[in-house]
């Protein structure tokens, strides 16, 4: 169960990039301390505000050192009145590697719950993923998934794509995308659409517009009914989200950005 402006933020903004080598420390351009927020509407009306953190602490997962990054994501004004959402969706991202150690997700829609951890092994090229009862209120056992050497999840993949040079990209190019959710491996496809000018709260910003290639579904509207604008600089912070779907057009619009202590 995900709310439409959940799956459209998820799908669209926090993407996932499979290369063959994992990225290197030296090209991360986020750090401690970051923090980014966003408001999510429909046309006039503010659906949800929604927030990307990074802690300010490193955190040792599975003997790496992490990022601890967490997304909030909660519903206001009249929308909060039919669905009361409160999710925070999380990752522990390797400082090295630049690849998720751990995955965990806490959702509150309404009267649904979920709460799940997912431990990456890349020795093994298994994922680990626990999810509580919450009938019985115990952990249920972990259930194990082939994964490949370098997989993100729809967390840490945002701030892998951070790490790639888009000046090396033109537009029409195809970046492959690889992520696993939900006990499955996804596979996806994301368009440079072109470079240009986005007006933000933050002023007039060059952007790189990218398209993710969606499958035919019920809920969007055609192929590249969701664009992406992001920054067009060393932080590559992603700044707008359209997505035209068959109900009509959601937009996510960024309202702050603090830049974190990349050293």
């Amino acid at each position: 169960m995900i709310p439409v402006y959940i799956y459209v933020w998820l799908q669209a903004l926090l993407i996932s990039v499979q290369a063959e080598e994992p990225a290197q420390s030296d090209r991360i351009v986020f750090g401690l301390g970051e923090e980014l927020t966003y408001k999510v509407h429909y046309g006039f009306v503010n659906a949800a505000n929604a927030r990307m953190v990074i802690s300010d602490q490193v955190h040792v997962i599975n003997g790496k050192k992490c990022y601890k990054i967490d997304v909030y994501g909660e519903s206001i004004g009249m929308f909060d009145l039919f669905l009361r959402i409160r999710d925070n969706w999380g990752t522990y991202l390797d400082t090295g590697n630049v690849v998720p150690q751990r995955f965990y997700r806490h959702i509150e829609e309404g009267k649904y719950r979920k709460n799940e951890i997912v431990d990456f092994n890349y020795n093994r090229r298994e994922a680990s993923v626990r999810t509580f009862d919450k009938k019985k209120k115990v952990w249920k056992p972990a259930e194990k998934f082939p994964i490949p050497g370098n997989v993100q999840d729809l967390v840490s993949g945002y701030y892998y794509l951070r790490t790639l040079d888009f000046n090396n990209l033109d537009d029409g190019d195809v970046i492959r995308v690889n992520a696993f959710f939900d006990k499955e491996l996804y596979d996806f496809k994301i368009r440079i659409v072109g470079r240009e000018l986005v007006k933000t709260k933050l002023g007039e910003i060059r952007s790189i517009v990218i398209s993710p290639i969606m499958p035919e579904n019920g809920l969007f509207d055609g192929e590249n009914s969701i664009r992406v604008w992001i920054s067009d600089d060393i932080n590559k912070v992603p700044l707008k989200i359209k997505a035209q779907m068959f109900v009509g057009a959601v937009e996510v619009d960024i309202e702050t950005f603090v830049k974190g202590n990349v050293n």
